[in-house]
């Protein structure tokens, strides 16, 4: 298996190198050259695995440059016993008859990223071991929230890896600012910026490309890699745990072998649906994959329409992991969509760079259309979902996935589509006390975090995760915030070079 850039398809280099750069040098995302297939056969087989068979068997079509020894080392790693709250890792659970959460949020900060991030620190130090010689690696990250904390508690204390995440100041949660602040580990590094997620992002990626940042590194053996999800190490596990949801229904007797599913993602970097939308063109099989975004609708917007448009307003929500206007990950699925024509996929992020927007082709719209549906939710319909489902199914949900079972209420009653279906939950609903208890009692909570837990534990009779409870005492680490436009100064101060 080799992999290419959507932006020069002249490009051929192995997953070793994909994982260590993070980002091709054109600017483009790395793909693989031939998407895989799992066949109903295969889909049978893997229903009597555990997550970890699974993963092992999934990620070994794509990563042929490793040895099954070494996905054996990193995936056990990754999910061994006790890392994950669930025996399952992603646990499939029942909302409606025909409708079922996906629990990606057993991990050790409560969110979906856990499930690659836990894995990528393995993929990473293996392959470098294969390409980089004694160079010490410098992990990049901008975060929205999630990342950054899965990123950091997957690689603090990895030999021969550095990792400085930033975040936009007020565009994450109290918690989540909390558990990043708080990291610990002696090579880690945090920042927040002036600015909003998209701000960081692009911050980032310019970096990857910043001839004075890379003559700094040469000068001290020093290379970039990414855990962001432009870097397909962290997107090919999201793969894995779409498939095993389909194994876990068809082992449980709730749908029979090559009946196809719905798929519902809130996303706002595009990174976890395109992770189904590879499974789908794996061969699992998928009827629709329903995209759900946030007051920030971007998304919602092209999948309907064909266009793409960041000139907009940009909004700070309740779930703010979605706040985001450029999706990075779409270049990938218009590569593919457009037949992998890499100077149309260039051209597009050319005119998205200058002028904010693009257009699709007519052909690249029918084929959107054809495997995806989107919608989108308010703030009042975020917290009327999380108290409508909550009283009427028992099930507490974060802000995040309470918008993907809005916009698939949305989508049942537009379509009529009775397709069982899987709802991605994201995060764990303790990770937002503030959101969540207002939409369960209509009252201002307290500004305590913390006492904000225990009231949401007594009203949902549900106890908080003990890597959020055990935030309380630790002491912050990090709280510096730099300018947007400064992020160079930031990096080498971090790095002390």
């Amino acid at each position: 298996m080799q992999y290419t850039s959507t932006r020069n398809n002249a490009v051929n280099v192995s997953s070793a190198r994909v994982i260590t750069d993070g980002l091709s040098s054109d600017g483009g995302l790395y793909v693989p050259t031939e998407i895989p297939s799992v066949s109903l056969r295969d889909i049978m087989r893997l229903a009597d695995k555990s997550y970890i068979e699974r993963a092992k068997s999934v990620l070994s079509l794509f990563l042929t440059d490793f040895t099954q020894e070494e996905i054996d080392y990193c995936v056990e790693g990754a999910y061994k016993k006790g890392k994950f709250d669930s025996i399952a890792v992603a646990p499939v659970v029942r909302l409606t008859e025909n409708e079922y959460v996906l629990e990606l949020f057993k991990g050790p900060t409560c969110a979906f990223k856990d499930m690659a991030l836990q894995l990528l620190p393995y993929f990473l130090t293996e392959s470098a071991k294969k390409r980089q010689g004694n160079k010490e690696i410098v992990i990049l990250v901008a975060t929205s929230g999630d990342t950054g904390k899965a990123a950091l508690e997957g690689f603090k204390d990895v030999s021969g890896t550095k990792i400085v995440v930033f975040y936009p100041d007020m565009g994450v949660s109290n918690m989540q600012k909390l558990q990043m602040a708080t990291q610990e580990g002696s090579n880690v590094a945090v920042a927040a910026i002036n600015g909003n997620f998209d701000d960081a992002q692009n911050g980032v990626k310019s970096i990857f490309t910043n001839e004075e940042i890379l003559g700094k590194f040469k000068e001290n053996n020093l290379t970039f890699s990414s855990a962001n999800s432009i870097n397909w190490g962290r997107l090919v596990p999201q793969i894995v745990y779409y498939i095993s949801a389909y194994c876990d229904l068809l082992k449980t007797g709730k749908i029979k072998l090559g009946e196809k599913i719905n798929i519902v993602v809130p996303t706002g970097n595009f990174g976890n649906i395109l992770a189904a939308y590879y499974a789908l063109r794996m061969g699992l099989p998928v009827n629709k994959l329903i995209c759900a975004s946030n007051k920030n609708k971007v998304l919602t917007d092209f999948i309907n329409i064909g266009s793409y448009n960041r000139n907009r307003e940009f909004y700070t929500t309740v779930s703010p992991s979605m706040d985001i206007l450029i999706s990075s990950n779409l270049e990938r699925l218009l590569y593919l969509l457009s037949g992998e024509d890499d100077e149309y996929v260039s051209g597009l992020m050319s005119l998205l760079n200058e002028k904010g927007e693009y257009t699709v082709s007519g052909t690249v719209k029918s084929k959107l259309k054809e495997f995806f549906s989107a919608g989108s939710c308010g703030e009042e319909d975020t917290f009327a979902t999380i108290a409508d489902c909550f009283n009427e199914y028992g099930y507490l949900s974060d802000t995040h996935t309470a918008v993907g079972i809005n916009v698939y209420e949305q989508y049942k009653k537009e379509t009529g589509d009775s397709c069982t279906t899987v709802i991605a939950a994201t995060a764990s609903p303790f990770k937002f006390p503030s959101a969540v208890l207002f939409a369960l009692t209509g009252e201002t909570p307290r500004t305590d975090e913390f006492e904000m837990l225990a009231e949401l534990e007594k009203i949902s009779k549900i106890a908080a995760p003990e890597q959020l409870l055990g935030l309380k005492d630790k002491p912050v680490r990090f709280d510096k915030i730099y300018d947007k436009n400064n992020m160079t100064e930031a990096i080498f101060t971090m790095l002390g070079i």
